[in-house]
């Protein structure tokens, strides 16, 4: 059995890619590990079999003595990486600690990984010559898009948060291990995910439990700030195929082709909640939607061109944002009912 090592798999996406990819290939072993900063939960997994197939592991990815020893004992034979802190808020607030985790624990996973699988550059240990690491990023490292144009796998680095600085770090740090040692390399950078399990700090989450509580509802700045929305499986399956079957070295770009501003996201949430779970004083949800101080350094409109991963892989997002944040709804009004 193949034993793969996939990093902050307690959080959103990757705890929604577990149990999809361990159902999907019974031949494959999984070591999670996770540190479990507020932004893991175990509960997240609770879908995802039990048993050998997939070993929890509580620990940092920066813990190079630790990421060795899981490499030693469980033979890995392929990283995909989701851990990372996240939250630009946080990263304004606290940049150090997405240093840490984003770039230095991107080189330690590549570094052990490089002296595991690899005898010198360019050459691999007789039976590892199969090994990859597949590094998940962000479409922020980009920067912002003015009205038109779209993000492609060419488009010039420009991170304008410490966030988008720290993904922007450690995705030069596996490109540099491609081209200088010879590793097995991918990298997708993703539009915003959306769907069941992600922290209730986002945006999404935020909107509905506020709604729920009969609280306002912020929205930075004047709301019209865009970004392009990916339903979290439709990414997972883009990470599948990019896995399997990515050029070596190649960065993907995996977007939603959903363009949506913030005031559009609030409304639509809005419009859903007032049929499904009616406002008991007969008022609109809609009526909560107040305005906020701006975040600093709030890029204004993000959009993918997924031409690539479309036309090389055959991937294609299965939910528009329709018909994705239904289900999403649907999710949170079932747990925000189950918490109480």
């Amino acid at each position: 059995m193949k034993t793969l090592l996939v990093t902050g798999c307690a959080g959103f996406i990757g705890s929604n890619f577990v149990p999809y990819f361990l159902d999907k290939y019974p031949d494959i072993r999984l070591i999670n590990l996770d540190s479990l900063t507020y932004a893991g939960n175990l509960k997240n997994l609770s879908d995802a079999p039990e048993g050998d197939r997939h070993i929890f592991v509580k620990g940092d990815i920066c813990d190079r003595i630790l990421v060795e020893s899981l490499f030693n004992q469980y033979d890995i034979r392929g990283v995909i990486h989701f851990a990372a802190e996240s939250h630009v808020d946080n990263s304004i607030k606290n940049p150090g600690i997405f240093v840490q985790t984003n770039v230095n624990g991107t080189f330690t996973l590549i570094d052990v990984a490089y002296k595991y699988w690899m005898e010198k550059p360019f050459v691999f240990k007789p039976g590892y010559e199969g090994c990859r690491f597949h590094h998940i990023s962000t479409d922020e490292v980009y920067g912002t898009l003015g009205e038109t144009g779209l993000f492609t796998e060419e488009t010039s680095y420009a991170p304008n948060s410490p966030y988008s600085a720290s993904k922007a770090g450690s995705d030069m740090i596996v490109r540099s291990y491609h081209h200088t040692y010879g590793m097995d390399t991918v990298i997708t950078n993703c539009s915003n995910n959306y769907g069941p399990k992600q922290h209730d700090e986002k945006l999404i989450p935020t909107i509905i439990r506020k709604a729920l509580n009969n609280e306002n509802i912020p929205i930075y700045g004047d709301g019209k700030n865009i970004r392009d929305w990916l339903y979290v499986l439709d990414h997972c399956k883009g990470i599948d195929l990019v896995y399997h079957s990515g050029r070596s070295g190649e960065v993907y770009n995996i977007g939603g082709r959903n363009e949506r501003n913030n005031n559009q996201i609030a409304e639509r949430i809005c419009t859903l909640l007032d049929t499904i779970k009616p406002n008991e004083n007969g008022i609109s949800y809609k009526n909560l939607i107040t305005y906020v101080e701006d975040r600093a350094g709030h890029d204004r409109r993000y959009a993918i061109d997924a031409t690539k991963i479309e036309t090389e892989l055959g991937w294609r997002a299965e939910e528009t944002f329709d018909t994705g944040i239904v289900k999403t709804v649907e999710w949170y009004l079932n747990k925000y009912s189950l918490d109480q």
